[in-house]
């Protein structure tokens, strides 16, 4: 059987400007990154600012398990089978980092038949976007040192700078240095740390920006420090605004690539979804809803993170309505929720079907709360029995959702069509009546304890000393209306990696609060999470090589 990166190094892909023909954008309103990928012009916002919106489908999935779940293979073919049913569709979706690539993931490009191409550049450098975002954020850290070390005119405290570097690596040994050292001239000494770029707040602002205009406003709000007063400085203050937008000139602009079966896909903007919003940018969703009748896009990982996020945060934000949300599941991962051992998840056991699949009823019930129609589809595998394919079809329609099985994996677009067609019934006969969970107008400790009561189904939070007090001062600067970005762990409801199933009887536990004022929401921090990944005993990166000829092996 060949590999995913097989599979897509076989591909016969269009030339890009025949791919953005199919969505009426000519030639002129591109620019070029080679062959096989383009960034859409200025130009075009203009041109198509008029159309009508398409309507918007969210593919999310249970908790992620070792077992897998296929999320963004389901978004790829999905939008692969819209087209097959002759229907105007784009799939919308984020960039892979390079942590995860060469940490666990060895890449994020879809799998089997359902593959975004050409998958080693989306898995590597792709258009340099997020070296425009790492330098950008490094340059704002470099002008506050610089800052410090000529005199310090805005009397900044050198213990309370919360702005910290980025890299683009799962890399733990920088989540906590000491800069400065050598003699007088090489900088003031203090402590720093590092995050990856998908947490950094420069990459959440990026995806949030609606324009050039609003991306310079956000940017120029972004709280790097603050002084011996405690007043919060700026990089408005700092007079970074102009050279990080010129940085960021092109990396704002969509990027457009084509699946294996040429259905264009809008890949743009990455952040992290246990730590920022995990979505796609604001900009790429909404050129694609006027590019398209079908956008299908996903969030990341659980729905309890990526899919609460896309609702609370960017919706919110950019005031898109969702018409209807795909929840991913697979048998094998329901069984892992119900306690079986990742050896023995190909044998048939209905029992642990039956004591993990209230993993999948949470999630079902979370979607309904925002008031937008729902239908799980199973990822398929040649594992699961008849036995256990029925047992889930029958628990969805128990739980009034819609049911779909998609073999896109193995089939790529036509494995997907009794999904597509799902879809296009749901989306035709059923209103969406979306709306946020909590008012702006709530306290950040009340939207975080909604969020942990309704989503999560915890008891209630506790707010160590140190995150209250952040919370209060938070709301005294008057960022209090700002929606919340809960960062937990991904595998679990709960703040526990270790508590599988659907956990009750738990508390969650806030460490840490703070602001993103640029981006325009609040971060609390969870248990033991990072904003700078850590690298396996056995990295992705140690399989991942090239030949004399140019030709990437081992992405995955």
């Amino acid at each position: 059987m060949k590999t995913d990166i097989e599979i897509a190094q076989g591909a016969k892909m269009l030339p890009i400007g025949e791919v953005a023909a199919e969505l009426s954008i000519l030639e002129e309103d591109l620019e070029f990154y080679g062959k096989y990928k383009a960034k859409f012009a200025d130009s075009l916002d203009e041109k198509i600012a008029k159309n009508p919106d398409g309507k918007l489908v969210l593919v999310t999935a249970i908790n992620p398990t070792p077992a897998g779940e296929g999320k963004t293979t389901t978004t790829v073919g999905l939008g692969q089978a819209f087209a097959k049913l002759g229907k105007k569709a784009v799939i919308a979706l984020r960039e892979p980092s390079l942590g995860p690539c060469f940490g666990i993931k060895g890449g994020a490009a879809g799998g089997g038949m359902a593959q975004v191409v050409p998958m080693e550049d989306l898995n590597l450098h792709f258009t340099g976007d997020f070296h425009a975002i790492t330098s950008a954020n490094n340059l704002l850290a470099a002008l506050l040192d610089n800052h410090l070390q000529q005199g310090n005119a805005l009397c900044i405290d050198p213990k309370q700078v919360v702005w910290k570097r980025c890299e683009d690596m799962n890399d733990r040994a920088l989540r906590n240095i000491v800069i400065g050292l050598g003699n007088k001239m090489d900088g003031v000494v203090r402590e720093d740390h590092f995050v990856i770029t998908v947490a950094s707040e420069v990459m959440a602002i990026l995806c949030l920006a609606e324009d050039m205009a609003d991306l310079k406003k956000r940017l120029a709000k972004i709280i790097v420090a603050y002084t011996y007063d405690g007043d919060p400085v700026t990089a408005g203050d700092l007079k970074a605004v102009g050279a990080m937008a010129a940085l960021l000139k092109d990396a704002i602009r969509p990027n457009l690539v084509q699946t294996l079966e040429n259905t264009p896909a809008i890949v743009h903007g990455g952040p992290f979804a246990n730590i920022a919003h995990g979505c796609n940018s604001v900009r790429a969703t909404k050129t694609a809803l006027k590019l398209a009748d079908y956008v299908i896009t996903e969030a990341g990982f659980g729905a309890d993170l990526g899919a609460e996020k896309f609702f609370d945060i960017k919706c919110r934000m950019a005031k898109l309505k969702p018409d209807a949300v795909v929840l991913v599941a697979t048998v094998r991962a329901l069984k892992y929720n119900g306690g079986v051992a990742k050896e023995e998840l190909s044998k048939e056991n209905l029992s642990a079907l039956a004591k993990g699949i209230v993993n999948l009823e949470k999630h079902i019930e979370n979607i309904k709360k925002f008031n937008v129609p729902c239908i799980v589809t199973l990822n398929q595998f040649v594992s699961d029995t008849e036995a256990e394919l029925r047992y889930v079809e029958e628990f969805c329609k128990k739980n009034s959702c819609e049911f779909a099985l998609s073999k896109v994996w193995e089939e790529g677009g036509m494995g997907g069509i009794p999904l597509a067609e799902k879809v296009i019934r749901t989306v035709e006969e059923k209103i969406s009546n979306f709306a946020p969970i909590y008012p702006d107008e709530m306290s950040l400790a009340m939207k975080i304890r909604t969020v942990a009561k309704e989503i999560y189904g915890a008891d209630d939070v506790d707010f160590e000393p140190a995150a209250e007090k952040q919370l209060k001062k938070i709301e005294q600067m008057g960022f209090g209306n700002f929606p919340v970005c809960i960062a937990k762990n991904q595998y679990s409801l709960s703040d526990d990696p270790t508590k599988l199933g659907r956990p009750t009887g738990f508390t969650v536990h806030v460490r840490e609060v703070y602001v993103s004022a640029g981006a325009g929401f609040v971060v609390a921090l969870t248990g033991t999470i990072m904003t700078m990944p850590g690298l396996s005993k056995s990295p992705a990166a140690w399989r991942i090589d090239v030949d004399g000829s140019g030709k990437i092996t081992g992405l995955f």
